[in-house]
């Protein structure tokens, strides 16, 4: 069998989504403790001043991007098991996206709770992501060049890890 060891000097049969032929696996959590678990992850999207002052004044052609985007990202947080190859599908008890308008652009939050075996990080991220993205294309007609940037994970509880919170 060939070695498929990989950049950390570990080998496929220790990572936890590799099997000990290199085939990538969903982990089994069947024998994780249910455990409340909530994840906050954040995103930037930087615009114009142009932009986001035809927000403020609900001058957008397509509608309020802000809650467009609030509602997407709210979606996305509940399908992220479709779209994340090995993300278990959890029964998500809770889904905050908030957007706050700044001088150069948004700033978007998303908080996801659930009672589960594994954490919510991955639907945090693609809250945050995706409301990211509705921003954009409520917006794209007014200004092509919008960034979306700094998608992170912001804070996480729950499950064996515990507590852990990004470090400004």
């Amino acid at each position: 069998m060939p070695d498929r060891s990989v950049d950390r000097g570990e080998t496929a049969g220790s990572l936890s989504h590799v099997d000990d032929e290199g085939r990538i696996v969903m982990v089994d959590v069947s024998a994780k403790p249910v455990t409340q678990r909530t994840a906050e992850a954040s995103a930037r999207v930087l615009m114009s001043k142009e932009t986001v002052a035809a927000i403020r004044q609900r001058q957008t052609p397509k509608g309020d991007p802000i809650e467009a985007a609030r509602l997407a990202g709210i979606m996305g947080a509940k399908r992220t098991a479709e779209l994340i190859p090995l993300c278990h599908p959890l029964p998500i008890s809770h889904v905050e996206v908030s957007i706050s308008l700044s001088e150069d652009g948004a700033e978007i939050a998303a908080t996801v709770s659930t009672s589960a075996q594994t954490g919510v990080e991955m639907e945090a991220l693609t809250a945050a992501s995706v409301a990211a993205l509705t921003l954009y294309d409520m917006c794209k007609a007014i200004e092509k060049g919008i960034v979306i940037t700094d998608i992170r994970l912001e804070r996480k509880s729950g499950g064996r890890s515990g507590e852990w919170r990004r470090q400004k």
